[in-house]
Formats: C-alpha cells, structure tokens, sequence
C-alpha cells in the first residue's frame, strides 16, 4: 500500500524537477562574428556589434537575465583565414554567426553553416548569388547586389548611355555583381569592355586597367569594388586627366560606404572626385536613429571612435538585436544543446578534431525565429522577405559637388528614380508607372551640368569599316568608280551630309561589296554586318522583316515600297468627261441643293427684296438665276433679310469647297494615262500567268515568291534599265515581260527616261532605305470619283440651317397673320358666321387663299394694315379696341 503512495509522489517531484530543468535559462549565450577587423566596413561594425550587445544586456526586457557573449574572428581579407576562424567559432558553440562581411568567405562557410545548423547572418555579404535554395541556414540583413545594379541601370538608362565599362574586383562579390548589372542593362545598355582587377591590387594594376579603357570608345564607367579608404581608383583616374567632362563616374554603395567612414570627412579628398555619382543604402529617419548618431558623435569627441558611421554599421547594430529577439524566444520553447554528428566521426583524419564540431539541435527552430524577426531599428522595420533579405528600402543617389556629399534623388525596386523617399511615395500608394522618373541637377566631372556624351571616337580606335554596294546598275544611288575607284552616289551623298552634324571625327573605310558586274546580294551584304566583317552598311539598302532581325537600321532617308511598272499610252478625253468627278448621286443631290437655296431664298426675299418681286415668270426666272449665279459669284440680287444672308453664308461655304474638289478632280482627270494593259494591281498581276522582271539583288525576289506565291518560273531577273526597256516593249508573248515589280527610287530613275511606262497602282509594300527623304511622284491607273459620302456632312449642315431659317420664318409669318385677323374681327362693325358645313368649308378655303395673299403682302404694307387695325372708326367699341390692342 506504502508504494502505492510513494509512486505519484516521485512522479510529481520528477515532473517538476525535469520542467524546471527544462524551461531554465542559461546564464550565458554564445554568439560569433567574423569580419575584417581593420576596414573600412569592419571598423564600423565592430564597434556598433559591441554598442548593440551592451544596450541588449542592459536591457531587462530582452533575454531576462542571459548575457550574450560576442566572440569576434578576424578574417583580415583572406577567404582562407575567414574560413579557419568560421571552423574555431563553431567549436565554440555559437548559436549564430554573425556574418562574414566578405561574399566569397560566405559562399565557403555557409556549407558549414549547412551542415552544423548554425544560422548565419550577414550584414555585409551583398554577392546577389548567396541564395536562400543553396544555402538554407544564410541569411542577409543588408541589401543584396541585385537590386544595387538595378538602380546602376536605371541611371545608365535615364540619362540615356548605351554602353558602360565595369571595373571589379575579380572575386565573387565582382564578378557576380557585374554578372547582375549585365542582365539589368539587357533591354537598355551593354556592358561593352569588363575591366578585372585582382583582389590585393595595387597602384600599378589601376594605372594599366585605366590606360587599357582609354583605349575604347564608352567614357561610362561602373565602380564596383570593395571599400577603399585611399579611393586609389580614382585618385589615378585624377592624374591621368581622366575626371574630364567627357567621363562619367558611376558607383556602386562602396564608394558612399568609404565616404561615411571618414570622420572628419576631409574637403582635399573630395575635390578630385568632382561630378562621381554613387549609392548610398538608404534608411528610414527616426528618434532613434538621431539618438544613436548623437551618441556616436560624443563617443568621436571623446576620442573612442576612429572611423565614421556608415550605413553597414547600422545594419550591424539591427542584426545583434535582431538576433537577440530570436533567441529570447527561442529561450521560451527549448534548451541550447549540441550534438555529435555521427558522419564526421566516421572519418578517420589525423589530426583533425572533427569531434569538436557539433550540430546545433535547436538550428532549424532558430533559423524560423530569426525569419520571423520584426521590429523596428536603426535602418527602419527589420524584418526578412522570402528570399531571406531584408525588406529592400532602395537606394540614395548622392553626387560630389563643390567639395559636398550631395543627394540628388532616391531609387526604390517598385518606384524606380524618383525625388521623394520611397516611404512618402509607399504613404501616397504610389506606383512606378504613375511616375515621371527624375532626378535633381547633377554634376558631372569637369563641374558641368549637361549630361556627357558618355562615349568617343579614340585616335587608337580601328576606323570603321563600312560595307556598301558595288551596283552594276542604277548606279546613280551607289557605285565604286571604275577609274578612280572612289565610292560615290545619292546614298554616300546623304551619308557624308549627315557625318557634318556629327561635332567630332569619325575614322572610316568604304569596303566595296559584290564585283560590279552584276549588282550584289543585299540580304549578303546585311548578313555581313550581323557577323561583323562589317560594321556598319551604308547603301540603297531596304529595311524588311527579316533583315530587322539579324541588325539595327537608321530612320529611314528615302520612302519607298513595291510598285508595278507597265506599258501606258495617253489617250484623248471624252466628250462628256466633265461629268466624271462626281458620281450620279453626287450632281443629283447637288442639283436638288441649288433647287432649294433658290426655293428657300426667294421665301425669305420676297417679302422685303423688290428684286424677287414681280410678274410670276420673272420671279421664276430671277430665283433660279440667283442660286446658279452664286456658282460664278456674279448674281447681281442681294439678300436683304437676316435669315436669307445667314443660309447664303453656309451655301457659299458648301459652294466653295464642291467646286474646289471638282477642279482639283477634274484636273486629275484630264491628265490621267490610260493603261494598254489589263493589269490593275498586284492583284489582276498575280492572277495571270505572265512573265514578271524583277532587278538583280533586290528583296523583290524573295518578297514575290515567299510572301505572295508567285511561281518563280514566272520571275525574270533583269540587271539595267535598259533590260527593263527591251522586256516592257517585248511583252509577254514576245520573250518579255508583262510588268516589273521592283522599288520606288530606281522605278522613278527609269521613268525619268521613259514616257511609254508609268507606275500601275500605289506601293503594295511599304519600306525605307536609312535617314529621311520627300516622296517622289505618283502614277494612279484612273483617278477616285468624288462620292457624295465625302460631303454628306457638309450637306447635312447646309439642309438643317436653311430648314431652320425657312421654319423660323414661316413661324413668324404665321403669328402676323394670326394677330391680323383677329384685329381686323375686332374693328368689323358686323360679327355673323355661318353655322353650315358648307359654309364652314367655304371660310377654310377662302382663309388659305387669304394666308397666300397676306405672304405676297410687301413687309410695309403689313405694317400698314396693322396700323389701319389699330386706329378705327369712332363707333368701335372701346373695350374691342383694348382687346385688339392687346392681341
């Protein structure tokens, strides 16, 4: 019985005393860092790493009661030594790493990290390929390179450079950096010539590197290199005359971290780096912040600081602490213990303490601890995206002016370049297509404000070598002379006025392509340029679909396009052929409007014009008269009524532009050629079966038979215009040809010579040969008809207002007649009316015919009868005449 007693007392005593075991936290935990001690980011850090696990100890709220031990490796520069000291950390059972600063010390020590599952944390480690799938246990709380090259080519784009040179440290923090700006410049620039330079390079190698890119055209350079207090790099670009307005000096967040590491920041250094533009982290101002610069700045006067605060040193202060929170709450749910990893044991290695290094049993828990981080520190909110950074906050663009650290504008992933923080454009909701991308002024190096060129042509450069065509025919547009050898025509002409608007030299050979006896393969001739046996073609080269795709073309200089050269023969007009310009609908609807004006106009005259008063035939005759005479603008009657002259208004206007298009069509139709052949088009062409010439070289060929499905034993290739000639007046039946397709420019050229020939149809391709050129003349088959759908508006217009003029008028006359009856009712001494329908009848005649008299009336003998209506006889009763009045 005793034991059943004692047994649920052990197991509560043994509940509690394992719980309490369980849940105790340690007095002491063990945190590392490995970075270089004595640099430019290493200086910083380390001292804001040993502020932020003072302030973290001192504060009673985090951790209660466990102190974090920093134990600090110094990896001086060295990938080799980074790793040894990563090795010695883990033997010390850190439960975080915080670091390595240096990328390529990363991609080594993060296999470890993998496999002890320790997390590691880096501050500084911005290599864009430290990927969260390869390495799980990394983690950045710094902003990777990526999006520090974005902000690089949006630059290189907005001011509109289409080729840079990167200078780099040839590890892997430069090489995967440059490798980054390349796939951002893709669609914009290229990185033209990529400068290496070894990791402990020294004056010598900067020298060599600089002399070696004066030698290329682009004067767009791309810095990115590790911090460097002595800003070797541009001091030798100072003595070899290389800060000139004709360089521009771009780079990355490495020149703004040396920068903020000076203290105090030394005015001799900045003026040789006169017009630099560089990045700069940017983060959120706050109390906080101000307080821990103001505290920085006392630790300076005290003498306990020996570098300037840069933006890496407060991504290290966020980082302890962000670590700090992770391990208070990992402290809330598990113990810190290690284990031996039994594969490591198995590997028999003389001395090699492989059994010192142990597995972290908590590393997968803390890892999520520290992914779910948030909070609010020095550089903003601290927390991780999916990819295991920090939110990005974008980039501050600062520029050197006058001896000052200038910023000129922000650069954000979602927002782009712009002037306002990204937190005032993230309040506004803003996004980047709701935005002008901009920029403050900036100057450049040399102390100007205009954008430079960003590139040159460098005596040591090769000239160009520029291929055109050596053309056996049509030579007029390109040719080699036979005697002089020298390369002439309309095409070079166009070239050489167009290289005086360049304001400097460009070095050039003319390289002749083809043999001169028949003209050459301009599909060749572009197809040397994309293998680059030339580099650029200068020519009557024509700019089609497939050759787009293979090389980059000028804006077009001359228009041209496919057009149908046949046989014409001019042959007399008709008779009737002024009847030709306008359809039947057209001079029956123009015929019906000349009715009404003169219909509508005689209404409104007649009643106050004594010019359309009259006997009846004269009135006919002067109405009619009138409306046609307005075609010759010799009427001699003129309107008189407000309305009548406001219907002329619009008729003359209608009027003026029926008989301009009629003599412009007329024209047309007066000098139009007849064709002696059945083709009307490419159409009626591709529908026969006749023969077709085509010029020798041209894309003709190709276009006729690929896109349209001409047999090509239809096509016959014809080499001068004098083969043109010889196969129109054959024909098709006689071993010629029935029509030639071929460009524009030489169809003109051959016309030129040529009357029995003229140009069927309009272009059925459009194209260009390279800059910019008024078309040529034209040939239509027959002229358009002018339809009366081009003027139905205007007809519509002229209708509506002179049916509104001709209603406002019978309105008033109405009203009139109207008022008179009533007044003469009124001073009648008798008022009788007849009862019967007969009679009632006979008043509604008789009052249409009194409304037919009472509009002959003139307008004053209306007025008139009115005044005779108001004034009557004495024996009128008063009260009638008050009403009438009234009336």
């Amino acid at each position: 019985m005793k034991y059943l007693v004692a047994l649920p007392v052990f197991i509560f005593v043994w509940v509690v005393l394992y719980d309490s075991a369980y849940c105790q936290r340690p007095a002491v935990v063990n945190i590392g860092a490995i970075f270089t001690f004595d640099s430019v980011i290493g200086r910083a850090a380390k001292l804001t790493m040993e502020l932020a696990v003072s302030d973290v100890n001192a504060d009673p709220v985090i951790l209660n009661g466990t102190k974090l031990k920093l134990t600090r490796k110094d990896a001086s520069c060295s990938v080799f030594q980074g790793s040894v000291e990563a090795f010695q950390l883990v033997e010390e059972e850190v439960v975080t790493i915080i670091g390595p600063q240096s990328s390529s010390i990363a991609h080594m020590i993060s296999e470890v990290a993998n496999g002890l599952k320790v997390p590691m944390i880096s501050y500084a480690a911005t290599d864009p390929t430290l990927s969260s799938q390869q390495f799980p246990y990394f983690i950045r709380s710094t902003q990777s390179d990526y999006f520090q090259m974005a902000a690089i080519a949006d630059l290189v784009d907005f001011y509109g450079w289409k080729k840079v040179i990167s200078i780099y440290l040839d590890d892997d923090y430069g090489r995967n950096g440059i490798a980054a700006l390349d796939d951002a410049l893709e669609k914009m620039a290229k990185i033209s010539y990529k400068l290496p330079l070894h990791i402990q390079f020294d004056q010598n190698d900067i020298i060599d590197l600089l002399h070696k890119s004066k030698l290329f055209g682009p004067r767009v350079y791309v810095v990115h290199v590790n911090p460097d207090p002595r800003l070797r790099i541009f001091a030798m670009a100072q003595k070899l005359n290389m800060m000139t307005s004709n360089y521009v000096w771009l780079a990355t967040d490495w020149f703004s971290a040396t920068l903020d590491s000076f203290s105090p920041l030394n005015g001799t250094t900045l003026s040789n780096l006169e017009g630099v533009v560089g990045l700069r982290q940017h983060t959120l101002e706050s109390t906080h912040k101000k307080a821990f610069l103001s505290r920085w700045r006392a630790m300076e006067q005290k003498g306990l600081v020996s570098s300037g605060l840069n933006t890496y040193g407060l991504y290290a202060y966020d980082t302890v602490w962000a670590v700090a929170r992770a391990i208070d709450k990992f402290l809330d749910e598990k113990n810190i213990t290690f284990s031996v990893n039994k594969d490591l044991l198995d590997i028999k290695a003389t001395g090699l303490h492989l059994d010192e290094l142990k597995v972290f049993d908590g590393g997968p828990l803390l890892l999520r601890n520290l992914l779910q981080t948030n909070f609010t520190g020095l550089t903003g909110q601290f927390k991780f995206n999916q990819e295991r950074n920090i939110v990005n906050y974008g980039y501050e663009i600062i520029n050197i002016d006058k001896m000052e650290i200038e910023r000129v504008g922000f650069w954000h992933n979602d927002f782009g370049l712009s002037i306002l923080p990204p937190e005032s454009l993230i309040a506004q909701k803003k996004n980047q297509s709701q935005l002008h991308q901009k920029l403050q002024k900036v100057t450049w190096p040399g102390g100007k404000t205009e954008k430079p060129r960003g590139w040159v042509i460098t005596d040591e450069e090769r000239p160009l070598r520029i291929g055109v065509p050596r053309r056996a025919s049509f030579v007029d547009f390109v040719t080699e002379e036979h005697t002089s050898h020298q390369i002439r025509g309309y095409c070079i002409d166009i070239f050489l006025e167009a290289r005086k608007l360049v304001p400097y030299n460009v070095p050039y050979i003319f390289v002749p392509h083809g043999d001169g006896l028949s003209n050459p393969s301009y599909d060749k001739l572009v197809q040397m340029v994309a293998n680059n046996v030339f580099d650029v073609a200068v020519g009557d080269i024509s700019i089609v679909t497939n050759r787009t795709r293979i090389v980059d073309f000028s804006q077009p200089y001359v228009s041209t396009g496919l057009v149908i050269v046949a046989p014409i023969n001019n042959i007399k007009s008709s008779t009737w052929v002024f009847l030709k310009p306008f359809t039947v609908e057209m001079w029956c609807v123009t015929a019906a409007a000349f009715v009404m004006i003169a219909v509508v106009v005689w209404i409104l005259e007649h009643r106050v014009n004594d010019d359309f008063r009259g006997p009846p035939r004269r009135q006919i005759v002067t109405m009619f008269m009138f409306s046609f005479s307005t075609l010759f603008k010799t009427n001699q009657e003129a309107t008189v009524s407000p309305l009548g002259r406001m219907v002329m208004v619009v008729w003359l206007f209608l009027l003026m532009v029926i008989t301009s298009s009629y003599t412009a069509s007329l024209s047309s139709i007066l000098t139009v050629q007849q064709l002696s052949t059945p083709i009307k088009g490419i159409d009626s062409l591709i529908s026969n079966d006749w023969p077709i010439g085509y010029q020798v070289g041209s894309f003709a060929y190709n276009y006729l038979s690929e896109s349209l499905h001409i047999p090509r034993s239809r096509l016959i290739s014809l080499g001068s215009p004098e083969a043109y000639e010889t196969a129109l007046r054959q024909g098709p039946n006689n071993g010629g040809v029935a029509a030639i397709v071929d460009e524009v420019p030489y169809v003109e050229l051959f016309l030129k010579r040529q009357t029995d020939f003229g140009i069927i149809g309009q272009p059925f391709t459009k194209s260009g040969w390279g800059f910019g050129c008024p078309e040529g003349r034209r040939q239509n088959s027959e002229p358009h008809q002018l339809h009366l759908k081009s003027f139905w508006g205007l007809y519509i217009l002229c209708v509506i207002i002179t049916l509104s003029a001709l209603l406002v008028f019978l309105q008033r006359v109405i009203r009139q007649f109207v008022r008179y009856k009533k007044q003469q009712k009124l001073s009648s001494s008798s008022s009788s009316s007849s009862s019967t329908s007969t009679s009632s009848s006979v008043s509604c005649s008789q009052l249409i015919f009194n409304f037919f008299d009472f509009i002959d009336e003139k307008e004053e003998a209306i007025k008139k009868m009115f005044t005779h209506c108001e004034n009557p006889p004495t024996h009128v009763n008063s009260t009638n005449q008050q009403e009438a009045a009234s009336i």
